[in-house]
């Protein structure tokens, strides 16, 4: 007589992921970490390490001194915070970055917004055009300067074709319209780097939106306001501070335009005092003070410009 013995089937063991996948799973964030190490030592050094400094120096008696050589900076509390509240250049200079953003904001978030949307569409020698509204961006300040020096200069170019209707004295020099030139300068210079933020946000925004306002009869101007405006909505927020951040640090431009914020301060910036305050007359300390202001000032605007410009997403 034969037995014959039965075995149960062996049941499956449970997946295991390999050991490699785990050592994986393990070793890519610390990867990721590795990789933005750099870029936090370099926010570190360059712009945190400063602020601090710079808001350390604003509470002292600071002065410069030769390396090597050591000088007391006593504690002063706000006394260089109400120096600079009380200096009638400082309040001027933040009049003037006023004019500046009402005129420079609004105009370089429209005209980049409707020179992109005219961009995008398939137009004839559209790289050609893309080209030129970019290059003055990359092109050299000082060479645009000369550009603007030769059309708005005393007896520019514009002078000499609007003839008796030019302002007398001439753009530059004239306490009325020497900031608003600086505005519409600073805007033809940076308008490309903002089209191609919108041309880029553009991309992003369904065809099918476009087609759909076809079919339903919609006008240009219709659809510009409807599907446009609304799709790149992310972008204007990015545009509006970032014009806000660069118009607010306002420099080069007066520097070299106006002789130095002239004249009688009509052009001068807060940027352009510190410089002359902390570097030329050797007050570092009213300087940190000024710049610690205008930090919370752009913060203070950028904050309620991103507000406004995210309302209704």
């Amino acid at each position: 007589m034969s037995t014959a013995t039965a075995t149960a089937p062996r049941s499956p063991a449970p997946d295991r992921p390999p050991a490699t996948a785990d050592r994986r799973r393990r070793f890519l964030p610390r990867v990721g970490h590795w990789f933005v190490t750099p870029y936090v030592v370099f926010l570190l050094v360059v712009f945190a390490y400063p602020l601090l400094y710079n808001l350390w120096i604003s509470f002292h008696r600071f002065y410069f001194t030769a390396p090597g050589a050591h000088v007391p900076s006593p504690w002063v509390g706000f006394a260089n915070y109400r120096d600079v509240f009380a200096d009638p250049v400082v309040r001027k200079s933040f009049v003037n970055i006023g004019i500046f953003l009402v005129i420079n904001v609004p105009l370089t978030v429209v005209l980049a917004l409707v020179l992109a949307a005219a961009l995008n569409a398939k137009l004839p020698f559209r790289g050609f055009f893309r080209a030129a509204f970019y290059l003055p961006y990359v092109t050299a300040s000082v060479a645009l300067v000369a550009v603007w020096s030769f059309l708005f200069g005393s007896d520019g170019l514009v002078d000499k074709v609007l003839g008796p209707l030019a302002p007398d004295p001439s753009w530059l020099v004239n306490s009325t319209w020497a900031m608003p030139v600086l505005a519409f300068f600073v805007t033809w210079k940076q308008l490309g780097f903002f089209v191609m933020l919108y041309l880029a946000a553009l991309q992003n925004v369904s065809g099918e939106l476009y087609d759909a306002a076809s079919v339903d009869g919609a006008g240009t101007l219709r659809t510009f306001l409807s599907i446009t405006v609304p799709g790149v909505r992310p972008a204007t927020t990015v545009v509006t501070v970032f014009a806000i951040i660069t118009g607010s640090n306002l420099f080069t431009e007066p520097y070299l335009l106006t002789g130095g914020g002239g004249p009688a301060d009509a052009s001068v910036s807060p940027v352009l005092v510190m410089y002359q305050k902390g570097i030329e007359q050797a007050h570092p300390d009213f300087a940190a003070a000024l710049g610690v202001v205008l930090v919370v000032l752009v913060v203070a605007l950028s904050l309620i410009a991103r507000r406004f410009t995210e309302k209704g997403d």
